[in-house]
């Protein structure tokens, strides 16, 4: 039976975190595949690690693995920790927060199991599902850093800085990964982008945004180092694997 990781990055979601577990947790995988659920808590200080916790007990049977960083480290950091944590297959990246739905995973699995893809990004701005309307700067931000990553990579991508990758382990697990914070979207795109033959493909996806005011943690700072990341790992710093 093939396994997918569902890797957990978290800061400061004691609040809201138990809801995204119930989703990942309740979403019915196709293709008679388990699921394995890597959290790993970014120091947290409002109790989220603790939230886990009271959670675990609610849902003894479930696959969930736990990981507390020593420090505050950043997302990028999270992600990596939890890329040598998992054990499964696949492996896909879940923000804590409520804007992505789990039921999605089907349609990212989809080219993975009938073995046309090894990465496949979930796309904000393609499909059918349903998309909350919020920030009109965000969405040009988005659009230009995904057009300068193109350039790069000369891939034809949407969507470069959706949370939604899905990954078959083996490969992202040889990828040289170094970016602590939002920098992980631009560098793990310019990474993959020179594998040979590596299948890249891409679904449309829903998405339910966040405002600031409900949590919402990127912002300018955050998308000038994406250029400068998406800048760095396509010309100084090309080296692919560890």
């Amino acid at each position: 039976m093939k396994k997918l990781s569902i890797i957990i990055p978290a800061y400061n979601e004691a609040p809201t975190i138990h809801l995204i577990l119930e989703k990942v947790i309740d979403t019915q995988l196709l293709y008679d595949i388990e699921k394995e659920i890597v959290i790993v808590d970014d120091y947290s200080t409002d109790g989220t690690s603790e939230a886990v916790m009271q959670f675990c007990k609610t849902r003894p049977t479930a696959n969930i693995r736990t990981f507390r960083q020593p420090n505050n480290q950043g997302k990028g950091a999270a992600i990596h920790k939890g890329i040598d944590l998992a054990t499964g297959d696949f492996i896909v990246i879940q923000d804590a927060d409520l804007e992505y739905d789990p039921a999605d995973y089907n349609l990212l699995l989809k080219p993975m199991m009938n073995d046309v893809a090894d990465v496949v990004y979930g796309s904000r701005f393609m499909g059918m599902g349903p998309h909350r309307i919020l920030f009109f700067w965000h969405s040009i931000g988005n659009q230009f850093l995904t057009f300068l990553s193109n350039m790069f990579t000369n891939l034809n991508l949407t969507d470069m800085e959706t949370c939604y990758k899905m990954f078959r382990a083996d490969i992202i697990k040889s990828i040289k990964l170094t970016e602590p914070r939002f920098g992980f979207e631009p560098e793990v795109t310019a990474r993959i982008s020179r594998i040979k033959n590596i299948r890249i493909y891409e679904v449309g996806i829903s998405y339910y945004g966040r405002t600031y005011d409900e949590g919402k943690k990127i912002g300018a700072k955050d998308g000038f180092r994406a250029i400068y990341c998406i800048l760095k790992y396509n010309i100084f710093d090309r080296k692919v694997y560890r």
